[in-house]
């Protein structure tokens, strides 16, 4: 694998990640259970399409193959997405969403933090950009576990069943291949393998909080990332996402 290879898997990675996720978050435009929390779920989704156009751009750069993001982001198969596992699975409640969204931007605030020093300035511009949007992101979602977590009986055990099904997807953030190995030795991006004790702590202070208890499980869904296997729920999201361009190919308005 060469290097541009392997930066070509590494902005799939962020960018399809950004992308199922958006996707995701978008479902609860017009279904949040109060208005100020649809807005701010539609301004979420919203940042989060705007950082995949970013690195899906940057991919389409450097695969030089003609393909920009829009064709990336609706021209592919299930199986040629790499996103993580954890964005795809389905919303279920108002407070599974937010705690997959906690999950996810605890990641992606350590994730560009050590982008922000790559050797890439492209990487590093990005980052730039999408770290002040991830912060809030964070703030936000870790206020909201916190106040479901230690608010009413009902809220708590949502949030602890919230928990339970969303954290064997948590390993995969870590579990590091070849594209990994490649990113870190070229200072492009850090091995994922080292940031898990400072996700760990991020996370476990914020549970702590809400009066849940971190498992202690570390096994993992894998195969978003390299797109060894994904959920059957991916398939449905890209029905929703590409049917237009599918079925009126190139249009345009």
């Amino acid at each position: 694998m060469t290097r541009d290879e392997a930066l070509f898997e590494f902005c799939l990675r962020m960018g399809d990640s950004t992308l199922v996720l958006g996707h995701r978050v978008s479902e609860w435009c017009g279904h949040a259970p109060v208005l100020e929390e649809d807005i701010a779920l539609a301004n979420t989704a919203l940042d989060l399409i705007g950082q995949t156009q970013l690195w899906l751009g940057l991919a389409g750069e450097v695969e030089g193959k003609g393909r920009d993001a829009d064709q990336l982001a609706f021209l592919r198969d299930a199986w040629d997405f790499r996103n993580l596992l954890l964005t795809e699975v389905p919303n279920g409640d108002f407070g599974r969403t937010l705690m997959r969204q906690f999950l996810f931007d605890a990641w992606h605030s350590v994730y560009l933090a050590r982008l922000l020093k790559s050797s890439d300035k492209r990487i590093a511009d990005i980052a730039e950009k999408a770290s002040k949007e991830v912060a809030y992101h964070l703030e936000r979602s870790a206020d909201t576990v916190v106040a479901l977590g230690d608010g009413t009986e009902e809220s708590h055990q949502r949030m602890e069943a919230a928990l339970a099904y969303l954290w064997p997807y948590v390993g995969e953030m870590f579990a590091g291949d070849a594209v990994d190995a490649a990113m870190a030795e070229a200072g492009i991006a850090p091995d994922p393998a080292g940031l898990r004790e400072e996700y760990d702590a991020l996370v476990g202070r914020v549970l702590a909080e809400a009066t849940l208890e971190m498992p202690e499980s570390r096994f993992a869904h894998k195969g978003g990332r390299n797109g060894a296997m994904h959920t059957e729920h991916l398939g449905h999201i890209l029905t929703q996402m590409q049917w237009l361009q599918r079925a009126y190919p190139g249009a345009s308005w």
